[in-house]
């Protein structure tokens, strides 16, 4: 599940399937669900997208997994 939320952040933050398709082929995984360098960009998207109460409480979490799943949860809502 991890790497469709994963392909999943990578199209909201515009990246073509293409490019995501070849970065799997040359690398084990995208890293949102574990690197904070790849997750704050998606955060500061989905702020300008719109104000996001859940996510800027889970940031103070200071817990990347909890953040993680509320990207995953707003971009999954943002797209409905």
């Amino acid at each position: 599940m991890t790497t469709e939320n994963n392909k999943l952040i990578a199209e909201f933050m515009g990246i073509d399937q293409v490019d995501i398709d070849a970065w799997l082929e040359t690398n084990s995984n995208l890293h949102y669900h574990t690197s904070w360098d790849w997750l704050m960009p998606v955060i500061d998207k989905c702020y300008q997208e719109h104000m996001s109460k859940h996510i800027a409480d889970a940031v103070m979490t200071c817990d990347i997994d909890t953040t993680y799943k509320a990207v995953v949860e707003f971009i999954k809502e943002h797209n409905n």
